[in-house]
């Protein structure tokens, strides 16, 4: 009796299936993909077809935690070494690999099939490049080095690419610029959360910043494309989208994100760090927004 009231509290005490399931498939960054996706849809629509948006939601929902969820797959003796990974569903025991990879297939087949068939075929294809990228290209070259930054630059800039290519079927000038400044902001992006991670990546054996160290070189490299973010972001109104209050909250927001990146590089601190990382987060929102006024 006392065994089996054992047993039930520690199932009491422990996650829960769908909790480990929404680990497993990272659902705050899964939600961030999906809002991108989402705007994209909706500066390409001069009117809202629901059930369009439905099989966006839940297929880019479907095909992001697959990728999410391979990859987790693949780099479960890495998680193990890191502090913040540790408690993921596979390294902490509370998910057999069989069973993530199963999960993970069963969500990338459905993912790429809905938004083929429910949406178009370069729905399908954009998803299924992304997803191929991120886990066979992206996560095994995060063990080479920095260049690792540089290809999962390629599907992490895809949702509102793809969003907007779900809406019209076709590719574009507007489309590839959206890619464009999600591409050119990863940069920024992920290399300020690599500093402040830099000891935690390094237990595993990631040097993903671009000298493998915090200095003053990879600091610098943060500067130069948070510069060239401010061109490519407002290139969209070079092409006579959008008015100029538009204009003036992209500009602003890149010149904000430039000023934080070279904060960074004067002080190479963690304080730095943390605030040009939060300022990244909100930078793709706005900017994104932004844009959407203008369509």
């Amino acid at each position: 009796m006392s065994t089996d009231r054992t047993a039930i509290l520690e199932e009491v005490k422990s996650p829960s299936k769908v909790k480990d399931y929404l680990a497993l498939a990272k659902l705050r960054l899964a939600s961030l993909v999906v809002f991108s996706a989402v705007l994209g849809y909706f500066m390409a629509a001069s009117q809202v077809n629901y059930w369009s948006l439905t099989y966006l939601i839940i297929g880019g929902f479907l095909v992001t935690g697959a990728s999410n969820a391979f990859n987790q797959v693949i780099e479960r003796e890495a998680d193990k070494k890191m502090k913040r990974t540790s408690d993921r569903p596979i390294p902490a025991g509370r998910m057999g690999i069989t069973e993530a990879t199963i999960v993970a297939s069963i969500w990338g087949v459905l993912g790429i099939a809905l938004l083929w068939f429910g949406l178009n075929p370069l729905s399908g294809i954009l998803a299924a490049l992304s997803l191929f990228i991120y886990v066979f290209l992206y996560t095994p070259l995060k063990k080479v080095g920095p260049i690792a930054v540089f290809v999962g630059a390629f599907p992490g800039a895809i949702p509102p690419m793809l969003g907007y290519v779900a809406e019209t079927g076709t590719f574009g000038l507007i489309p590839g610029l959206l890619f464009a400044t999600q591409f050119i902001w990863q940069f920024p992006h992920f290399w300020s959360i690599a500093w402040k991670l830099h000891d935690d990546y390094a237990l595993a054996g990631y040097q993903l910043l671009p000298t493998r160290k915090r200095d003053k070189i990879s600091a610098s490299q943060i500067v130069v494309y948070s510069l060239f973010l401010i061109p490519i972001s407002l290139a969209p109104f070079w092409f006579g989208v959008g008015g100029w209050i538009a204009i003036s909250i992209v500009a602003i927001s890149g010149i904000v994100s430039a000023f934080l990146a070279a904060r960074l590089f004067l002080r190479r601190d963690m304080k730095s760090a943390t605030v040009l990382m939060f300022s990244t987060f909100i930078y793709l929102p706005v900017v994104q927004l932004a844009y959407l006024m203008s369509f």
